[in-house]
C-alpha cells in the first residue's frame, strides 16, 4: 500500500493526550520560569526572579567543611535516610524557628524537599478536587500552581496594608459555606509577601488567627523570608501563638537555595500523614543535602551570615526604592516593603502589565506581570520587581528602563484617546485596593 493511502492518525501533537489525568488540566507553567529563559541574556536587567544572592557566602570555608564531612563521614551522608528527614537537622531547625518566637520538638517537623515540596504534601492530605483553598491576594505564584494542580477552587481574600482583611475573611467564609463548598485551609505569607512584599503586623495575626478559629480553618503560614527582615526585629510567626498551624520553613533564602531543604512543623496527627506522603513521593528527603546544611549550621556563623544578607538587601531595597521615586510616571504607586526580595507596583489606570511585558523586553528589562499571582484573572494593574539579585546599579538602570516602558504605554494610551487618572501618591504603604 501507498504511504499516502494510509489513514493517519498521529494529527495532535501529543499522542498521550487522552491518557493524562484530569487533574494534570490544573497544572499551567510559572510565569517567573517562563521569564528565565529571556531574563538570562546578559543585555537584559531582570527584576524578575526571586532567586537570593548567595555570592557572599564564605565559600571556601564552607567547601572545607563539607569536603572533611564526606571524608569523615560519607557512609552516612550518601546513604538513604529517614522519611521524616534526619534527627540532627530537625534539632537545628527548633533553634531556627526560636528566633521567631515559636517553640517545637523535633519529633513534629518533617523535612522536604524545599518548602515547595512541603506545600505540595499539606494539599495532597488535605484537598481533595473542588475543595476550596483560602489565599490572600495576591498570592505566591508556586502555592496557586500547586492548588490548581490538586483541583482545588482557590478563593482569594481581599487584602490591604496590613495582609488579610479579617472582616473580608469572616465574610466569604460564610458565604462559600452557604454556597455549600468545603474550605480546606487559609494559605498566608505573613512576612515580607510574595508578591506585594506586605508585611502583617502583631494585631493583624492574631485577628486572623481568631477568625480561622471560629470559622474552624486551618491555617498554613509560609514564611521563607521570616528572618530577612531589614527594619527591625522579625515579628512572631503565626505559628508562636497557635500549636495548631502548620508552618513552612526553608534554608533556601537564609543559605542557599540549590541543596532544597525545607521544612513543614505540624501538630502530631497531621505530621503523621506528610511522613507516610513523603515516603510516598521520595521514600526520603536529599540525605546529603540535609547533612551539608546541618554541617553548615554546626561549622558556620549562620547568624552572622544572615545579617550580612540583610545589608545586602537593605541596600538593594533602598536602591529599588528611591529609583521608583525619581522616575516612576504619575499614577503608579508601590509598596515599601520591610524585609524579603520583593516590591508591588501597581500602575497607572489602563496600563496592562501584561500586555506591556513584550515591550519590556524590547526595552531589556524583565518584570514579573500581576496576573501571575491571582488565580481569578486580577492584578492586570501590578507589577513584582524583585531587587535580591540584581547588583544596585543594575536595579537601577533596571526601573528606569522599566519606567519608560510604562512612559511609553502612556504616551501610545494618549495618542489615542484613552483617559488616565492619575493618584497624587506615588508610594503605596501596602497593597491597597488596587490588587483587585
Amino acid at each position: 500500500m501507498d504511504v499516502t493511502d494510509q489513514e493517519r492518525h498521529d494529527t495532535r501533537l501529543d499522542r498521550f493526550v487522552d491518557s493524562y489525568a484530569e487533574r494534570t488540566n490544573g497544572m499551567r507553567v510559572s510565569a517567573v520560569r517562563a521569564l528565565f529563559a529571556v531574563a538570562n541574556r546578559p543585555e537584559i536587567v531582570s527584576l524578575a526572579g526571586g532567586m537570593p544572592n548567595i555570592k557572599d557566602l564564605p565559600l571556601d570555608s564552607i567547601a572545607a567543611s563539607m569536603a572533611e564531612m564526606v571524608a569523615t563521614n560519607g557512609t552516612q551522608v550518601m546513604q538513604y535516610g529517614s522519611g521524616q528527614g534526619e534527627l540532627p537537622i530537625r534539632e537545628q531547625i527548633v533553634e531556627v524557628m526560636s528566633l521567631e518566637g515559636i517553640t517545637a520538638h523535633p519529633d513534629d517537623i518533617v523535612i522536604t524537599a524545599g518548602s515547595q515540596q512541603g506545600l505540595d504534601l499539606v494539599t495532597r492530605i488535605f484537598c481533595d478536587p473542588g475543595d476550596v483553598v483560602l489565599a490572600e491576594s495576591p498570592s505566591y505564584v508556586g502555592a496557586l500552581g500547586t492548588f490548581l494542580s490538586y483541583q482545588t477552587e482557590v478563593v482569594h481574600i481581599a487584602s490591604d496594608a496590613d495582609g488579610i482583611d479579617p472582616a473580608a475573611l469572616r465574610e466569604t467564609a460564610a458565604r462559600l459555606r452557604a454556597e455549600g463548598k468545603r474550605i480546606k485551609f487559609l494559605y498566608t505569607i505573613p512576612n515580607y509577601n510574595n508578591p506585594s512584599g506586605v508585611t502583617q503586623p502583631l494585631e493583624r495575626r492574631r485577628e486572623v488567627l481568631q477568625v480561622c478559629e471560629s470559622e474552624g480553618i486551618l491555617v498554613v503560614e509560609d514564611n521563607p523570608y521570616g528572618l530577612l527582615s531589614l527594619d527591625a526585629d522579625p515579628i512572631p510567626a503565626m505559628r508562636s501563638f497557635d500549636d495548631n498551624v502548620i508552618y513552612l520553613g526553608s534554608f533556601s533564602k537564609t543559605f542557599a537555595p540549590g541543596f532544597r531543604v525545607g521544612w513543614v512543623l505540624a501538630p502530631h496527627a497531621v505530621r503523621e500523614k506528610l511522613v507516610l506522603a513523603q515516603e510516598s513521593a521520595t521514600l526520603c528527603p536529599p540525605v546529603f543535602s540535609q547533612f551539608a546544611i546541618s554541617n553548615y549550621l554546626s561549622t558556620q556563623d549562620w547568624k552572622g551570615q544572615i545579617r550580612v544578607f540583610k545589608d545586602m538587601y537593605r541596600e538593594r531595597r533602598d536602591t529599588m526604592l528611591a529609583a521608583l521615586e525619581e522616575y516612576m510616571p504619575e499614577g503608579s504607586t508601590w509598596t515599601h516593603p520591610a524585609g524579603g526580595f520583593f516590591v508591588w507596583v501597581t500602575l497607572p489606570e489602563g496600563v496592562d502589565s501584561q500586555a506591556m511585558l513584550p515591550r519590556g523586553v524590547d526595552a531589556r528589562v524583565a518584570f514579573v506581570p500581576g496576573p501571575a499571582f491571582y488565580a481569578d484573572g486580577g492584578g492586570a494593574r501590578n507589577v513584582r520587581l524583585s531587587y535580591c539579585f540584581p547588583t544596585s546599579d543594575r536595579i537601577q538602570l533596571g526601573v528606569q528602563r522599566f519606567a519608560g516602558v510604562i512612559r511609553n504605554e502612556l504616551e501610545v494610551m494618549s495618542t489615542f484617546g484613552v483617559r488616565v487618572s492619575p493618584t497624587k501618591s506615588r508610594r503605596a504603604p501596602g497593597p491597597g485596593p488596587d490588587l483587585s
